[in-house]
């Protein structure tokens, strides 16, 4: 795989991308209840990187009527091949669903706690505006911060910066982050976690082969020669890596506080 921390355009994320890979988070998620805790945060990453790829597709291709073709036809492309596989992928068992469904029904398999997610989504469905449902106090512990600095880059309206944290800022650092916990479960109880762990296989090979290199082609056709806008890129692919270490430290407190709490 090619390296995930440079681009010889110019983004470099090589300090913060270290720190995540070495976080000490993987090392605490060793058993099957600290993994359930991990993934009632994530889910949250998993919901707003979806909303990320969709203000994306609402820049780069037409999803309005009466269509009329956008300028660059190669990024149309690129972005309606990712969109096709985050939200109608295959799902184990035949038919298909987003990742993020995908998720939820690991959730329920394994017996991770999903009811902040499900609140969150009932309120946005009933109409309520994404601040104050983000204010709710049974959210996990950083997720809320997380989501914010997300939806901020993809609300911007700056199709370079929300592609910039889309490519670095998520899918190129998911295969190398996602194998480790793969690897461990495999060691746990096969049935309960398959579902996850076809997640985390479709994540790997579609983003390690596929998608990561289609999203920096994105980034590179969005900046092309001009500094100002790579400039502008990189920034916001530092705060979309500096967001998921903030969350990360928040889980770390989260599965060492609760194992205490039940060791004890």
């Amino acid at each position: 795989m090619e390296n995930v921390n440079t681009t010889k355009c110019g983004i470099n994320t090589t300090e913060l991308v270290g720190r995540l890979m070495s976080h000490s988070l993987y090392d605490e998620l060793r058993d099957e209840e600290s993994l359930r805790i991990f993934m009632r945060s994530h889910v949250f990453c998993v919901w707003d990187f979806q909303s990320l790829l969709k203000a994306l597709q609402r820049l780069v291709t037409c999803v309005e009527v009466p269509w009329l073709p956008t300028a660059d036809p190669e990024a149309r492309r690129l972005v309606n091949e990712i969109v096709l596989d985050e939200e109608s992928d295959e799902a184990p068992g035949g038919g298909h669903l987003s990742h993020f469904e995908l998720y939820l029904q690991a959730m329920q398999k394994c017996g991770a706690d999903a009811v902040s997610m499900r609140v969150f989504l009932e309120d946005l469905r009933g109409g309520t505006y994404l601040r104050e449902a983000l204010a709710r106090p049974t959210l996990p512990a950083g997720v809320a911060d997380f989501v914010k600095t997300t939806m901020a880059i993809a609300e911007s309206g700056h199709v370079h910066r929300i592609a910039a944290a889309f490519a670095y800022g998520r899918e190129d650092i998911i295969p190398a982050m996602f194998q480790r916990l793969v690897n461990r479960l495999a060691k746990t109880a096969p049935e309960r976690w398959s579902t996850f762990s076809f997640y985390l296989n479709r994540h790997i090979e579609h983003d390690a082969e596929t998608h990561g290199p289609m999203a920096r082609a994105l980034v590179s056709r969005l900046c092309d020669n001009e500094e100002s806008l790579w400039r502008e890129a990189e920034e916001a692919a530092r705060q979309s890596l500096a967001a998921r270490i903030r969350l990360w430290d928040d889980i770390l407190s989260s599965v060492v506080s609760e194992r205490k709490a039940r060791s004890g």
